[in-house]
């Protein structure tokens, strides 16, 4: 059951997306966009529909703004909706990083793209670190807060799995945070939807069946697609926190990729409208190919994608329990510890000049004053080019 005021179709869902989409910089920002599209101008939802679907949205895993564009889907036309909204959403900023995957694959080693990455390591720095300062703020609230991050960034440090320590964060919170206040109330009774549950369900079998033919063909398609699948599940509090779960497994364990061209890649992801966790599209170009830019994007938003659409009618009672509240809270202060282990782990990495100091604290004072980041990456690139070898 859909919860639309006027009828729409999915051909209308998915073109109004995809225009949104091709503008979408800025990340969450664009929940507002959405609102001004699907509540002020279209009125397909009201405003308290819209606004419960940001708290859930915000408690699952996955990039904030794709989930919600899935949820204007779903609260309109159902999961076809949901589909529609979420690919035109995404698509146009697939297209563009994977255009910039295809060129970068073939021009890294001349001069002009050496210079310009070497200035975007410095970017890439002061964007993980304002995102850690405004995670933070947000998120530590007491000092049990600030003692779990500061652990949480000891044992990445040291070597543990990020997937262990969000797990162990989890069940430490629903021990010492369960009394946390939750999100705030809903205002309605979610309830069990059969046919959603059905689709559900056909979507996981057939997601299964997929990754056991993929293993039988290509072992390292498979691996990228099981890996990245597997961050999309843990990726709690936004796109952000991917990419230190993503640089983990794919440059520190499985070494597809150096520490240098994955923060080339998170570069690139931020002139691209939608998503920083679209860095995955790039990421499977540069290890296998365009099959592997397809089944990269297609791993990394169809888990947090099929978690919605399950959750959506359960949500309420989920949001009333103290243990769902504790959870949560644990994986957000972990995930600040991995944000702080990245900017250290980042910035260890550059080669640092006087010149690129200057360049980094001038980027972070940018993002600071709240300067849209489309535009600080663009005139950081051009000065990177000009004065960076």
């Amino acid at each position: 059951m859909t919860d639309a005021t006027v009828t729409v179709s999915i051909a209308r869902l998915f073109l109004s997306f995809l225009k949104l989409g091709m503008t979408a910089f800025g990340g969450p920002a664009m929940i507002a966009h959405m609102k001004g599209l699907t509540v002020k101008r279209e009125k397909w939802l009201d405003e308290a529909t819209f606004r419960n679907g940001v708290v859930l949205c915000q408690s699952m895993p996955g990039a904030t703004a794709m989930q919600m564009a899935a949820y204007v889907g779903l609260r309109t036309r159902g999961i076809w909706g949901a589909l529609a909204s979420y690919t035109g959403f995404g698509i146009p900023a697939f297209l563009l990083m994977l255009t910039l995957a295809v060129f970068y694959a073939g021009s890294r080693t001349l001069p002009q793209v050496v210079s310009l990455f070497s200035g975007l390591q410095v970017m890439v720095v002061a964007i993980v670190a304002h995102a850690t300062f405004s995670f933070g703020r947000e998120t530590l609230r007491r000092l049990t807060d600030v003692f779990l991050t500061a652990a949480s960034a000891l044992l990445f440090w040291h070597g543990v799995s990020p997937f262990a320590v969000i797990i162990g964060s989890a069940v430490t919170g629903m021990m010492f945070f369960k009394d946390a206040a939750s999100f705030p109330p809903s205002g309605r009774k979610g309830k069990g939807n059969a046919g959603t549950a059905k689709q559900v369900i056909i979507i996981v079998l057939l997601s299964v069946a997929g990754l056991a033919v993929l293993y039988g063909m290509d072992r390292k398609l498979f691996s990228l697609a099981a890996l990245l699948i597997k961050v999309d599940l843990f990726a709690f509090g936004g796109g952000f926190a991917s990419l230190p779960l993503m640089f983990h497994e794919i440059v520190n364990v499985r070494g597809w990729l150096d520490g240098k061209t994955f923060m080339d890649g998170i570069a690139l992801g931020q002139v691209t409208p939608g998503p920083i966790v679209i860095t995955a599209t790039f990421v499977g170009y540069l290890v296998c190919g365009l099959a592997g830019a397809l089944l990269a994007t297609m791993a990394i938003f169809t888990p947090s994608f099929v978690i919605l659409v399950a959750v959506n009618p359960l949500f309420d009672r989920l949001n009333d329990s103290r243990y769902f509240a504790g959870a949560t809270k644990g994986i957000l202060t972990s995930f600040v510890g991995l944000l702080l282990y990245m900017t250290v782990k980042f910035a260890l990495a550059v080669p640092w000049e006087t010149g690129k100091v200057l360049f980094g604290l001038a980027a972070a004072a940018a993002l600071a004053v709240k300067i849209n980041i489309l535009y600080v990456v663009l005139i950081g690139s051009v000065i990177s080019v000009l004065f960076f070898r």
